[in-house]
Order: structure tokens, then sequence, then C-alpha cells
């Protein structure tokens, strides 16, 4: 069901939804608007649980990046968003290319695939998600 006017929040909502929104949205700092969206995309007992580790993260790294992160591992992981997160690269195989040019000096005569390093050295150990990358062990 998606909330689309926030005056009836209140008459759609659980009771403990409901709370919440009261002490954070309409007496506290966070957007009741972006509160509701979140309650769209994840559910209410989700919201209760994880919206405060889902706003703490997007305000470190921004909410585009804990978004793809949650669309990847679940939203009940927002809390390990920040210590995940690697970069945004426009391929796994930059990515694979800066990782190990930063272990030590890759030799310019080198011809290194990549695309093929991250395949089978790097992608058990890392997720690429929309261009941003995160650590698998969180």
């Amino acid at each position: 069901m998606t909330i689309t006017m926030t005056a009836n929040y209140k008459e759609v909502l659980q009771p403990a939804t409901v709370e919440f929104i009261e002490e954070n949205c309409v007496e506290g700092e966070y957007d009741l608007d972006d509160a509701l969206k979140f309650i769209d995309e994840h559910g209410e007992e989700d919201f209760v649980l994880f919206y405060d580790d889902y706003i703490l993260a997007g305000e470190k790294i921004g909410y585009d990046v804990v978004d793809a992160f949650i669309e990847y591992h679940g939203v009940s992981y927002a809390e390990h968003a920040e210590d995940a997160y690697r970069g945004v690269y426009s391929s796994a195989a930059d990515f694979t290319e800066e990782y190990y040019s930063e272990m030590g000096e890759v030799p310019s005569f080198l011809v290194v695939d990549w695309e093929a390093t991250w395949k089978s050295s790097l992608y058990y150990d890392f997720d690429f998600v929309d261009g941003y990358v995160f650590s698998s062990s969180f």
C-alpha cells in the first residue's frame, strides 16, 4: 500500500509506526515525506527497526550509496553500509586495477585483464552494485 497523503498516515499505519513518526519526524529531525517513502519501499516493521541506521549511514556516505547497498544486501544491513563501502567505479575492472595497484607497483609492461582478475580474485570478497563497491565481509 502506497502512503500518498501525509495527513492520513495515523489512520493507515500501525501504532508503533505512528509513534516512531511522531517522535522522529513530527517532533524530531527526520523528514516525514522521506519516512513515508521508506515505509512504502521497505515496510513498517523495517522502518521502525532500521530507519535510524539508514539515516545515519545516508548522512555519512550518501543515500544513493546506502540505497544500492541495501538493495543488494537488504535493509537490515543498513548499519554496515559505511564499513563496507569502498568507493564508486565505472567498472569492476577499474576497481580491481586500483585495488592491486595500491598493493604495489604494477609494472607498465605487464598486460593484465582486470575483468578476469576481478572474476577470479575479488568477486567473492567485494560486491559491485550500480558502480559502488562494497566489501562483502562487513
